[in-house]
């Protein structure tokens, strides 16, 4: 392994691995990851991708063994991990809550009684947090398939996270405490901005501008020259559109603009009024102001 490359510790698999992936191909790198090797170079030569549990990202991040990790705060938070958080990403968002049974009387985490059963795997979230409420909880740590416990008389309550709520509803839960929101988040070992900024600005760099081209369209179009100070008014892009000539066409232009993708149509709607022909819809990969 080329101790030159930065090394970015990233999920093997499990919710955050498929977002992760396609956000770093549309930063511009290229993976090639065989199902037989546990790390992946970027055909740029800068990067090596290992593939490990997200659970483990915080803990190899924090020792120095990784660069770099890209993980979820849920599981930074669990962890305990003394990392530097430099960038939330756009995915991965899940509450972490209380749950019950529905037919419980109670719905509030602190009218709980003392000496409740919970079953959690973040049994150290969990513990703080009953903690701070001055309740006397027996927590027990399972991996996966947490809502099933009430239902086996393993646990009264469960602590876990839920995107939507529908797995807690579809298992007879109800939520009746929120312990924090997370989604994934890029992470670095202490020191590794001042140890290598060039290298971290860089990555950073190529990441935020795939973020926000997520949320872009590029348009084109031609309109007559004469409606380009109300074309300024309606779209005005980043900063104004761009302004090409047509050849052997005086009358007419062609535009160029980045526009927000939830106002696509809006937009076209008002180019059309304006005159607008020949309107070209394309996506855009990557966006750096």
């Amino acid at each position: 392994m080329d101790e030159n490359r930065i090394k970015i510790a990233v999920p093997n698999k499990g919710r955050l691995f498929d977002e992760t992936i396609d956000l770093l191909e549309r930063a511009g790198m290229e993976i090639t990851k065989s199902d037989r090797k546990l790390y992946a170079n970027t055909h740029d030569g800068n990067y090596t991708l290992i593939f490990v549990r997200t659970q483990d990202i915080p803990s190899f991040v924090t020792d120095g063994v990784m660069d770099i990790g890209i993980t979820g705060q849920d599981i930074v938070a669990e962890v305990g991990a003394k990392v530097d958080e430099v960038l939330e990403l756009g995915f991965g968002g899940c509450r972490m809550v209380v749950a019950i049974a529905e037919d419980s009387p109670y719905n509030r985490a602190e009218d709980l009684p003392d000496n409740m059963k919970i079953a959690t795997s973040f049994p150290n979230i969990a513990r703080n947090y009953f903690n701070k409420l001055n309740k006397k909880v027996q927590i027990t740590e399972v991996c996966g398939s947490t809502e099933i416990t009430p239902k086996l008389g393993l646990a009264d309550i469960i602590v876990d996270i839920t995107s939507s709520g529908s797995t807690l509803k579809s298992n007879n839960l109800k939520i009746i405490g929120e312990i924090m929101s997370s989604k994934a988040t890029i992470i670095t070992k202490p020191g590794f901005k001042q140890e290598q900024p060039e290298k971290l600005e860089a990555f950073l760099r190529a990441v935020k501008s795939a973020i926000d081209a997520e949320e872009k369209k590029y348009l084109m179009a031609n309109i007559p020259r004469a409606a380009l100070p109300e074309v300024k008014k309606v779209i005005p892009g980043l900063k104004a559109p761009t302004v090409v000539g047509l050849l052997d066409n005086e009358d007419e232009v062609a535009i160029h603009v980045v526009v927000n993708k939830k106002n696509i149509y809006d937009n076209i709607g008002k180019l059309k009024q304006l005159g607008a022909t020949g309107i070209l819809i394309m996506t855009v990969d990557q966006m750096i102001p």
